[in-house]
């Protein structure tokens, strides 16, 4: 099935028990840097999309589905590239000016409200995530051997989800202020690592420094023409098209159809100076806000995922990832059939789980198969299943939930199929023809159907749910999640004859 890559060389720092103080730091800039991004993408599907937020774009779910395609490709197929020429020119230099380039991205997302014009913000904050992770994942893989290399990426994998738990509690505060500000935040926050860049001496990635820009694309080409890991690629990319909808759609699932009023009752238990932060007011009263339900997949992870890294450490990498799919894909659909908040936190729970089996795993399992002076380039490479998943789910999701899944669209249903205001005006089935034909906004769609029915907004998103099912749009991708279970399943089973990939 093509020419296997060799085994990776033990690390020339193989005897050292520990961990230095550079694997530290780069860990300390991932926070900083996962911090800015989560704080910001855990909300930014409520700005972009939902209908009835006070200064969103109000951009439709099909719309919000074609700038997450863009985002992920650019995001994650750039590292693919981007890992050769970190491995050329410097760790330190690349992580330099994806700072840069990331600050303008958000710059730009917090001053555009065009779609062309904030498309162009995400594409850049994309770009700028694209070049920051070869920088950051190479040079950790660099201080890792194979003896605590499960521990030590778990360790990774546990400051990204500090700086994501924190995320949400810094946009929660922000866009209080002003959505704006959310971005600008941001910004601040990843021109931190700035000062992080002088904290650690460069570590150097064994590559050749004498090759030119064109050699370095064509060694970037070559090594991923290998057919078994493509194959292993496409099969991660069916549970990553999954695995994201949970921070790309669930957003506004939340927002639009889970009742966390007891959560937030129960909150109380808090001091309100806390509480007041996690909780708003809505017209079907007080909820806990989205971005802190999905965030208790990252207080989980932050707090369990090394415990889980030193069970595991002596597992097999892709077994592991077997059970953490299983367990991630019965999350998505229990976190997705349900409007009761408590219901969702345990769907929240059994994903975060499968998360903590697979994502450290991932990126141990390519550390471990790339050469000793190709780690950059080969975790570049680990990105291109979340291009293919994150990508190709966000124009499904898009198309999914645009269509029979948001409620701001199933009211506009309501209206035409079920009462007087739509009845007799011949709307012809379409989603894209329901605002004209009915004269209605998705904007005011849910405020008008509660003036018709003379009921409140709790009675009128329950009547909704009953009569179309949106929770149906998780199947499709907990379909997909099992596909690819078995998928790698297979791929594991026959990776026993390769040494190459067999660890």
């Amino acid at each position: 099935m093509g020419d296997a890559p060799t085994m990776p060389a033990p690390q020339p720092d193989s005897s050292k028990p520990g961990l230095g103080y550079a694997f530290w730091m780069l860990n300390i800039m991932e926070m900083w840097e996962r911090l800015a991004y989560y704080g910001m993408r855990v909300v930014v599907p409520i700005y972009i999309m939902q209908a009835d937020e006070p200064g969103g774009l109000h951009f439709t779910a099909s719309q919000k589905g074609t700038i997450y395609f863009l985002w992920a490709l650019m995001q994650s197929l750039l590292p693919m590239f981007v890992g050769g020429y970190a491995d050329r020119y410097g760790y330190k230099k690349t992580i330099a000016v994806s700072i840069t380039v990331k600050i303008v991205g958000y710059v730009l997302m917090a001053t555009q409200r065009s779609y062309f014009g904030f498309t162009i913000g995400c594409l850049t904050l994309a770009a700028g995530t694209a070049v920051f992770k070869p920088g950051i994942q190479g040079s950790i893989a660099k201080q890792l051997t194979r003896k605590n290399s499960s521990f030590g990426w778990s360790l990774f994998y546990q400051c990204v989800n500090v700086g994501a738990w924190l995320g949400p509690f810094l946009a929660h505060y922000l866009k209080g202020i002003g959505w704006d500000m959310v971005f600008y935040g941001c910004a601040g926050i990843v021109a931190l690592n700035y000062l992080m860049l002088f904290t650690y001496k460069p570590i150097a990635s064994g590559a050749p420094t004498t090759d030119g820009f064109l050699k370095v694309f064509r060694v970037t080409i070559v090594n991923i023409l290998n057919a078994r890991l493509i194959t292993l690629m496409l099969i991660l990319g069916g549970f990553w098209l999954m695995m994201f909808q949970i921070w790309d759609l669930h957003p506004n699932f939340v927002k639009d159809w889970v009742d966390s009023r007891v959560v937030a009752e129960d909150l109380r238990v808090l001091p309100d100076i806390i509480r007041n932060r996690m909780i708003d007011e809505t017209d079907r009263g007080v909820q806990v806000a989205q971005e802190h339900m999905l965030n208790l997949n990252s207080l989980l992870v932050m707090l369990f995922v090394s415990v889980i890294g030193f069970i595991l450490a002596d597992r097999r990498r892709l077994s592991c990832m077997i059970v953490g799919i299983c367990l991630a894909t019965t999350g998505v659909l229990v976190a997705g059939w349900t409007t009761s908040g408590y219901v969702f936190l345990v769907g929240i729970m059994f994903f975060s789980l499968g998360e903590m089996f697979t994502g450290p795993k991932k990126n141990e399992y390519f550390a471990l198969i790339a050469p000793p002076d190709k780690k950059g380039l080969y975790l570049g490479y680990v990105n291109i299943p979340i291009a293919i998943g994150q990508g190709f789910g966000s124009l499904m999701g898009g198309y999914l939930y645009g269509n029979w899944g948001e409620k701001a669209v199933l009211a506009l249903k309501y209206l035409a199929q079920h009462t007087e205001v739509g009845i007799a005006k011949g709307w012809d089935g379409t989603v894209g023809s329901l605002e004209a034909t009915l004269g209605v906004t998705r904007s005011a769609s849910f405020a008008r159907l509660q003036e018709v029915l003379g009921q409140d907004a709790i009675q009128v998103t329950q009547l909704l749910w009953d009569t179309y099912n949106p929770h149906y749009i998780w199947i499709p991708f907990a379909a997909i999640g099992v596909m690819s279970a078995i998928a790698l399943y297979i791929f594991n089973e026959m990776s026993r004859r390769w040494a190459d990939m067999n660890v």
